[in-house]
């Protein structure tokens, strides 16, 4: 009896281990090891798990997550949940075109499914990464109730601690780890407003105490008045608008909000104004303007060819354009083990999502960033300065109005020999870095450059 007790607990290990997909956690939770992903050659290089974490049981709703171990010391290496933008980007976007230990081939494209290969300057080579679909209704985040897909700031973030606090109730090994918050564009604007949630949470007393030691984002929405009036003076800057258009913007809309004016010569001239960078892709100046959705509705890999053959400019078959084409794949749903009948067009970015079902309740976030940083946590942000969306000009701006003593001047920082963009150091543990020629997502184009500031700075190191 004794030996069929022991064979059968030993087959039950052995199960469980070879079918992560069972493992149910207390919290309700859903982890999943992954091990092969399709359009990547042989097994991953490296720990991919996803997963869905229920944060709120009564509606149903529950977030999706891409989880990647440390590639050097995941025992005591950082752990940094990732949030991108929008609001509703998929945190997939983060796992294989930004940052992430993937990148999504666009080189000798055939038609078929997108080729995935390693991203050699991966931040996970560092760090433990959680990438997020945030809110409900991005990438593979649901619910059973139809008002979840409703959003605004407070609740987004609450929403955010809830997933981070369950999280580590799940992965319990993680919790004395370093923990950081980080994001681009708007998620950038969340991470301190999440961050400040979770100090909150810590000096309440609130079980996990997270290790939390900072924060950094990357091209931030922070206030969204600042951010808009500063893409006039960036504008002229790069050489988009000739200086008697500039003249006369900054004398006649003087105080007034570029987005809504009250007066009627600048709206004038802010119209022209429009004209101009409605020309260009304000994200990137110098990438073409292209869609990041397919031509069609229709992506299964039946309809990529016509698809393709619908996008003319070969410099627009980017992989924001690809990951639509891998992620709506039905092997690809079976590989990460995504929920059926829950989710059904994956969208890279749910622009109607942002547009008509998020409401930007906290019109700054300046506020967060003082109370963190004058608490001592650590603060990183850096912009790409190519960017026309959320101009880096803005970003000093709003950071200068904290009133820090500058400890290190405007001076240059390099990677690979070479000037990769310029930075600043304030009081408090506050850096600042432009990303040279990056773009409002700054990593994705300057990938090296980027992998050597996060380096540095993860390592306490000045940039």
């Amino acid at each position: 009896m004794k030996s069929l007790s022991f064979f059968l607990f030993f087959f039950f290990i052995i199960f469980s281990s070879s079918h992560p997909q069972l493992c149910y956690s207390h919290s309700n939770s859903v982890k999943n090891r992954i091990t092969r992903l399709p359009g990547f050659d042989g097994e991953l290089p490296f720990r991919l798990e996803t997963g869905y974490v229920p944060i709120n049981e009564e509606s149903g709703a529950e977030f999706f997550y891409y989880f990647v171990e440390s590639e050097r010391n995941p025992k005591e290496d950082p752990i940094i949940l990732w949030l991108t933008g929008g609001p509703g980007c998929s945190g997939f976007i983060g796992l294989a075109v930004h940052m992430g230990p993937l990148n999504i081939q666009t080189d000798n494209f055939d038609g078929n499914l997108p080729a995935l290969v390693i991203n050699p300057h991966s931040w996970t080579k560092l760090a433990s990464m959680i990438f997020l679909d945030w809110p409900v209704g991005t990438g593979f985040s649901f619910s059973r109730t139809n008002e979840d897909y409703f959003n605004e700031d407070n609740q987004a973030k609450k929403q955010i601690y809830t997933f981070l606090r369950k999280w580590f109730l799940d992965h319990p090994n993680f919790v004395s780890n370093p923990f950081y918050m980080g994001g681009e564009s708007y998620g950038g604007k969340m991470a301190p407003l999440v961050s400040h949630e979770i100090v909150e949470g810590n000096e309440q007393g609130i079980n996990p105490q997270i290790n939390f030691k900072g924060y950094l984002i990357g091209n931030p929405s922070t206030v969204q008045t600042l951010d808009k009036n500063y893409v006039v003076p960036h504008a002229f800057g790069l050489g988009i608008i000739p200086e008697e258009l500039y003249k006369a913007i900054q004398t006649n809309c003087v105080s007034e909000d570029y987005q809504k004016p009250n007066k009627a010569i600048c709206a004038a001239h802010l119209q022209v104004f429009n004209k101009f960078v409605s020309e260009i892709n304000s994200f990137g100046i110098l990438e073409p303007v292209c869609s990041d959705e397919p031509p069609t509705s229709l992506v299964g890999v039946s309809k990529l060819h016509r698809s393709l053959e619908e996008t003319t400019d070969i410099s627009c078959i980017t992989p924001d354009l690809l990951a639509n084409y891998w992620a709506n794949n039905h092997i690809t749903r079976n590989y990460l083990k995504i929920k059926t009948g829950k989710v059904g067009r994956w969208h890279r970015c749910n622009f109607n999502f942002a547009t008509f079902n998020y409401n930007r309740s906290i019109p700054s976030s300046v506020p967060y960033h003082k109370n963190l940083t004058t608490k001592g946590y650590r603060a990183l942000v850096y912009s790409g300065d190519h960017d026309l969306r959320i101009p880096y000009l803005g970003t000093l701006e709003w950071i200068k109005s904290l009133g820090f003593l500058v400890l290190d001047p405007w001076r240059s920082w390099h990677s690979g020999g070479q000037v990769a963009g310029y930075t600043m150091a304030f009081a408090n543990n506050l850096t600042f870095a432009t990303i040279k020629g990056g773009n409002h997502l700054a990593v994705t184009n300057r990938p090296m450059q980027g992998f050597d500031m996060f380096e540095r700075w993860i390592s306490q190191r000045a940039l």
